[in-house]
This record gives C-alpha cells, structure tokens and sequence, in this order.
C-alpha cells in the first residue's frame, strides 16, 4: 500500500497508529516536508493545490512523538517536535534566536533572524525572515520574499481541505503585518506596515475609476497599504479594517528597484 493511502487510512482509524507501517509513512511524509522533497500545498498551473492528504500526516504525527527535553546551551525547550539542524550544510543564515521545527523546509539562501517557522511551512531561496517574524504551520512561502520584523504568517493544519497562507515569489509584507486564514499575495506585491488581510476582509482596488474588490487574494505587484470603509451595523455605521491597493510595482528584473520605486512613487511606510 502506498504512503499516501497509508496515511487516509490511519486518518479515518486512528487504531492503524500502533501499526508500524502506518507509522512509518507518516515519519517519510514528515521527513519529505522537511527536506522540501513534498509540500502541503504546491503551484499548478491554474493556482494552487492544497495537499490535504500531506496534512493529516503533519496532525498524525503529533501523537506519536513523546515530550522531550531539548537542550540548546544553558536554553531548555520541552516539546513533541525537534529542532531543524545542519543549517551551514544547508546554507541558511540563522542569527540567534531563530528557530525552525523540523518537519519545516528552509531553503539555501535563506535568512533568519530572531523568528520562528513551524512545521510544514514551506520558506524557498533567497527569503528573509526578520526579526519576530512568524511563518505558520503549513504556509508556503516563495523565492525572494521579505517578511519584515513582527509580521505574523497565519498557519492552518485544520480543517485539513483549509488553504494555507501563502506568499509568492519576490513580495515584500511590511513591518506587523498579519495575514491569516489561507490569504495568497500574488508575486512582487508591497504590503505597507500594519497591513492586515484575514479570509473574509476586503482588499479594494482604488486605482481606477471605480472600485475593485477582492477577498483573500491580493492580485501580483500590487501595492497596499491598511484602510477602511464604512459598514452599517444594528447600532449605527462604524468603520471596518480593509486593505487598499493604491498602486502597481513596476515589472522590473531589479526587485530592489522596483521596490524602491514603488515605496517612493506611493509614499508606503514599511
């Protein structure tokens, strides 16, 4: 049987978790995503594809790892998952205190500063994770992208067909963004400081002669900055948060120019 449906079903019999070939390809899975060899969800050619089956595995795996002490220098940790390792081999800068959990997969040319990636995330070449930066469970992030210092990247591991947050290639997320419930930045996009994007917020187009709307996707080298708009309650109309696209990057092959300009032209705060 192949580790696939091994996996489906140990989902639906949680008894099959005692069988070591069960076991065993949850471990694979697991060690797979660390490595980047799978992913929990990956780019087709008319979007994304969630992994929904590479999912369980992440969740399965917790109930058969035993507490641990982790000792790192005079630093103790007490946890079910280890500790990414071997990071020169892998050529990742890591400046202390970042972490990284196994079962995550940061690729070469990557840098961490003192920031925290969870298992089943997904960090590609040449990304930098600054300083109190958070990448979720299960999010994906593409080649050449900046999250600034304190965003926080929303994770998913259920419901298991939940989309992930995913980031792509050469987008830029300002300073305390927060983006959660399966948003997707489209490449080479600018988020301004603060910027923050759930499932269900608006994410309004103001370049035009009229608005428009999006939900839960920020369309490629957009650039955004936190705003509102007026929304009629029971008790009266109040502001609610959205994000407004107040601008595009320039195609550019020079992403540091292109950010530059694109910050400069539309007076963004990152």
């Amino acid at each position: 049987m192949d580790t696939r449906n091994l996996i489906e079903k140990a989902w639906d019999n949680r008894d099959l978790l005692k069988e070591k070939e069960t076991i065993d390809a949850i471990e694979s899975t697991v060690a797979a995503l660390d490595k980047g060899e799978l992913r929990v969800a990956e780019p087709v050619a008319d979007g994304w594809q969630v992994n929904e089956w590479v999912k369980k595995a992440v969740i399965l795996y917790f109930p058969l790892q035993q507490m641990e002490v982790i000792k790192v220098g005079p630093f103790e940790f007490h946890d079910k998952i280890a500790l990414k390792s071997d990071y020169k081999e892998k050529g990742v800068r890591v400046v202390p205190h970042a972490i990284a959990r196994y079962g995550s997969f940061v690729n070469r040319g990557v840098i961490m500063m003192p920031s925290y990636v969870n298992i089943g995330a997904y960090v590609d070449s040449g990304t930098m994770v600054d300083t109190w930066a958070t990448v979720g469970s299960c999010a994906q992030i593409g080649k050449d992208v900046h999250l600034s210092g304190g965003v926080g990247i929303g994770g998913v591991l259920e419901p298991v067909q939940a989309a992930p947050v995913i980031i792509e290639d050469g987008a830029f997320i300002g300073s305390r963004c927060i983006l959660v419930e399966g948003v997707r930045v489209g490449k080479e996009a600018v988020l301004g400081a603060n910027v923050t994007i759930t499932g269900s917020s608006k994410i309004i187009d103001v370049t035009g002669d009229e608005p428009v709307e999006y939900k839960g996707y920020v369309p490629e080298r957009s650039v955004v900055i936190p705003g509102s708009y007026t929304k009629k309650f029971k008790a009266g109309e109040y502001h609610v948060g959205a994000a407004i696209i107040i601008g595009k990057r320039k195609a550019s092959t020079d992403l540091k120019t292109s950010l530059n300009d694109a910050l400069r032209d539309n007076n963004v705060s990152v």
